[in-house]
Formats: structure tokens, C-alpha cells, sequence
């Protein structure tokens, strides 16, 4: 039986408590082996975006994960600098676990645009793609070649621009990320 291997890239600028929730969903309804949590060195969706420092990101990504034995954090888009583009992850992956079956899991307000995602072909052929709904956002179909499924679990209507809105203006961030990572917003002034 092949390994199912999930793939969540992002900023993760913060990580929140809606990324846990999607995680434990796909898992739980894709029935993956493995979740890793790829953060990205820049988004090529956020071009002008200065995201917190990786560092800083990565250490907020540990303490989130902290204890689980299913989520794994894979440091190499970070490592690879520059733009972030799924591909190069999705093939190194592919090459590392040619066995398995590779899932990605990709916002619902991305999937319109596959089909300009660099190498979509190849993309496509290598992954199925898992969807994570937005709060009343209606499902998108995928284009051809692309293959996929909508998570029907836990969407939550959190952003972490808006965590980081909270952060500045010194309001509480309870219950809407970890309360260690909360900690670690706070004592290392982030986001101010």
C-alpha cells in the first residue's frame, strides 16, 4: 500500500489555529501518513509581501507542532531562497518518495489559477491536490489536467493578515493560534 504523503506550503505568517484544523482534516479524510508543513522563502502570490523573518516563522511553526507525531516542518523552500515555487518542492518530494502518493493542499481562491502555476503539467500529473475551503466562498472546479478533492472539515474563517493586525494593535490573540505561539508573538515583539 503506497504511502500517502501530504504537502501544505505557505507563509505561515503566523501559523494559526486554522492551519492546525486543516491539517487534522486532511489527514483525517485524505487518510495521510505524513503532513508536512512547508513554509515558504517568498510567495509568488505575494510578490510585495515582506514576510516576518523565516526564523522567526520557523520557530513559531515548532512550538504550533510541538508533541505531534503525524506533522513534520520541511525547511527547504526557506533554505532555497528566493520565490517559493511549488514544483521544485513537489518534484524533490516525488524523488525522495517515489512510492507514494503526494497530496498538496492548496486555498480554494487558488485553484482558478493552476493553470498558471510554473510547470503545471508536470504539477499536475505528480500531486492531487486537497482544497481548503473558504467560509462562504462556493467550490471551484478544477481545469483539466488538475485532480483534486474539498476538505469538508473545519474551515475557519481566520487569516493571519489578520492576526497580525491583532498583534500590532496589541489586542489578544487567544483561541485564534496556539496559546505557545501567542507566547512567542508576544515575547519576541513580532508583528509590531
Amino acid at each position: 500500500m503506497k504511502q500517502k504523503i501530504g504537502l501544505f506550503g505557505g507563509s505561515f505568517d503566523p501559523v494559526h489555529l486554522g492551519h492546525l484544523l486543516v491539517a487534522q482534516a486532511a489527514c483525517e479524510e485524505a487518510g495521510l501518513d505524513r503532513l508536512y508543513f512547508i513554509p515558504a522563502a517568498q510567495s509568488p502570490f505575494k510578490p510585495g509581501a515582506s514576510p516576518a523573518p523565516a526564523s522567526e516563522r520557523l520557530r513559531l511553526l515548532r512550538l504550533a507542532l510541538a508533541g505531534g507525531n503525524r506533522y513534520e516542518i520541511d525547511e527547504q523552500e526557506v533554505l532555497r531562497g528566493g520565490v517559493s515555487y511549488s514544483i521544485d518542492t513537489v518534484r524533490d518530494y516525488a524523488r525522495r518518495f517515489p512510492d507514494s502518493k503526494l497530496f498538496y493542499l492548496i486555498g480554494a481562491d487558488h485553484v482558478g489559477s493552476l493553470p498558471k502555476w510554473r510547470a503545471e503539467e508536470e504539477l499536475a500529473r505528480l500531486v492531487e491536490f486537497i482544497v481548503i475551503p473558504r467560509p462562504g466562498q462556493p467550490p471551484t472546479e478544477f481545469a483539466p489536467p488538475f485532480q483534486g478533492r474539498m476538505l469538508k472539515g473545519f474551515p475557519l474563517g481566520v487569516s493571519a493578515s489578520e492576526i497580525r493586525a491583532r498583534a500590532r494593535a496589541g489586542l489578544p490573540l487567544d483561541n485564534l493560534v496556539p496559546p505557545a505561539v501567542a507566547g512567542a508573538i508576544r515575547n519576541y515583539r513580532l508583528y509590531l
